[in-house]
């Protein structure tokens, strides 16, 4: 029953994680996380799929190898979503709620992002 309910849990994580690709303030990179560690304790299978998917195996076994997101990587993805949310309060919605909605989800994503996820030094390449 446990192994159902992991599965399940980490399903919806990954559908929150691929809507968070779309939907500015909405942070992807810990429901992808999520979805990855409730796979791993509950099918071996859905790991490896997720694990060896084009679009997010590498992007999350880069953050199981190095525990964490550059600073730049941080500052990037912080930009981009704030940037979105910006756009999206300006240009597309117009309603106080759903912007209010939008910029509590923005900061959230921002605190995951800034205090949750470890900053990890550049690697040497040499």
């Amino acid at each position: 029953m446990i192994k159902y309910l992991l599965i399940l849990l980490g399903t919806a994580s990954l559908g929150f994680g691929i809507v968070g690709i779309i939907i500015p303030g909405l942070p992807t990179t810990p429901f992808l996380l999520l979805s990855a560690g409730l796979y791993l304790r509950g099918s071996e299978k859905l790991y490896r799929m997720l694990i060896q998917s084009k679009y997010f195996g590498p992007y999350i076994s880069k953050f199981r190898d190095d525990k964490g997101m550059t600073l730049k990587a941080k500052i990037i993805a912080l930009l981009l979503m704030w940037c979105m949310i910006f756009l999206s309060s300006l240009l597309v919605i117009d309603n106080q709620a759903i912007d209010l909605v939008l910029y509590i989800t923005g900061f959230i994503g921002s605190v995951v992002m800034g205090i949750i996820i470890p900053t990890i030094q550049v690697k040497n390449r040499s």
